[in-house]
Parts: structure tokens; sequence; C-alpha cells
């Protein structure tokens, strides 16, 4: 089925991620990698969330639109409380988001004192930190559980 082999490659993306952030970025230090991480585990994030949609609106539970915005917005309202993805978590994954948006949108980023600082159009500052993409890293693991134990009678 499509929703097990999404959450299989989910899966094998995390232990990808796991194994960048935890054995090879201590060892080269690179910000390009740090920011790859970041890239990596919002696309994992998001995967998670299709998944749960597309299940919830192939059992006719949700009604799904073009906007990717409002279907987001949807999967808050209505799936997140279902799969006990709790109102930190959701805080958490929009944080990610907006730092993937900058990141993407950025003119400019530096390392300083090994935190990746992302500059945007205004020249404000957002810090990509260590310890930060270790708590995305942990969002992820335990969105895609949440994911696994509610999908499991499939």
């Amino acid at each position: 089925m499509a929703f097990v082999r999404d959450l299989e490659e989910s899966d094998r993306m995390i232990k990808a991620i796991d194994h960048l952030l935890y054995v090879t970025y201590p060892l080269v230090r690179d910000k390009r990698m740090l920011l790859k991480i970041m890239i990596e585990t919002k696309k994992t994030i998001v995967s998670c969330i299709n998944t749960i949609l597309k299940y919830e609106y192939v059992n006719k539970r949700i009604e799904l639109s073009r906007d990717s915005k409002s279907n987001l917005k949807l999967f808050f309202e209505k799936c997140a409380p279902k799969y006990e993805i709790s109102k930190i978590e959701m805080k958490l994954a929009l944080d990610l988001f907006e730092l993937a948006e900058m990141h993407r949108q950025s003119q400019m980023e530096f390392l300083k004192d090994n935190k990746v600082v992302i500059l945007s159009q205004n020249m404000s500052e957002k810090y990509l930190t260590i310890d930060k993409s270790k708590e995305f890293l942990n969002l992820a693991k335990n969105i895609l559980q949440k994911t696994k134990d509610h999908l499991s009678e499939i």
C-alpha cells in the first residue's frame, strides 16, 4: 500500500538524517550540512503530514483542497489532535517550516559560534543550532511514530 511505502520512506529518511546529525556533522562542521539536515527533516515531517491527510481523505473523514496552506491548517485543526500531536509539537513544526522558508529566501547565511545565522530580506536574524536540529529531528521521529501507531491497522 502507498501509505506503508510512504512511512517506510520517512523512516529511511530519519535514519539518514540521524546519521548526518550525530556522526557526520560533528566531524565536518559544515553549515551546509546543518542546513541540509534542516531541509530533510522538514521534508520528512511534510511527508508524514501528507500521509495522514491522504489516509484521512481516502477514508472520507476530511476534504482536501488544492491549496497546501489550507490543507496544513486542516491538518492542525482536525488531524493533529486525533493523532495525538500536541500543540507544542505543532508550534515546533511551524517554527521549522518558517526557518526553512527563511533559508530558501535568504541571500546570506554564515556560521558564527557553531550556529548558522540566516539573514532575511530585512536583515533580521534567525539561528540554526545543532541543538535546534536535534529538537527538529526528535519532532520528526515523534510524528512518524504517532503516524505509524494510528495507521497500524493497514
